[in-house]
Parts: structure tokens; sequence; C-alpha cells
């Protein structure tokens, strides 16, 4: 199953949290941050504003991008996590 996101939603698969701390200490579940960065999957077709012209996101699918600790909603298909969020939830695009 293939996800189209609608409007200025954008799904993005969450990179996973580090296991271990800077000092070498492993980490367990608990205690690993929630994970704020993510690769692009697919991006909707932008955003429309109240005069009827729509913007087109700023991001494009492969893009790594760094969001908002609590944004967006999780979903899974087909076995695989993903996230999707408002294209506001973006905070920037890691080079």
């Amino acid at each position: 199953m293939q996800l189209k996101p609608i409007g200025d939603k954008i799904i993005i698969e969450v990179l996973k949290a580090q296991a271990k701390s800077k000092g070498g200490i492993i980490l367990p579940d608990t205690a690993k941050e929630k994970p704020q960065e993510g690769s692009v999957i697919a991006v909707g077709t932008g955003k429309t504003l109240p005069t009827g012209k729509t913007v087109p996101p700023d991001v494009k699918p492969g893009d790594k991008i760094l969001f908002g600790k609590y944004s967006g909603n999780e979903v899974k298909v087909d076995g695989k996590e993903y996230l999707i969020i408002n294209q506001d939830d973006i905070l920037a695009i890691l080079k």
C-alpha cells in the first residue's frame, strides 16, 4: 500500500533514537528521548491560502528534516511506522 498525503501534510520515516549516550553509556528504551529527525517519504500538494493560491511544500522526498518533538500522528502501514506532520511542524532541513 502506498501513502499519498493531501494538502500540506508530509509523511516521514522517523530516524531511530541513539542507543548510547555521548559518554558511551547504553540507554534503555525508557531513557531515550523521542527522536526529532526523519526522512521525508512523500509530500502533499501544498498549503492552500485563503486567496485560493496553493503554496508548494519546501521539502521533497529524500530530504532529512528536523521536526517538533511532539508533532504529528503516528501510523503503521505494512509493518512500517511513519509520522504524518503538517509542513508548519518542520523546523529545518538537515544537510
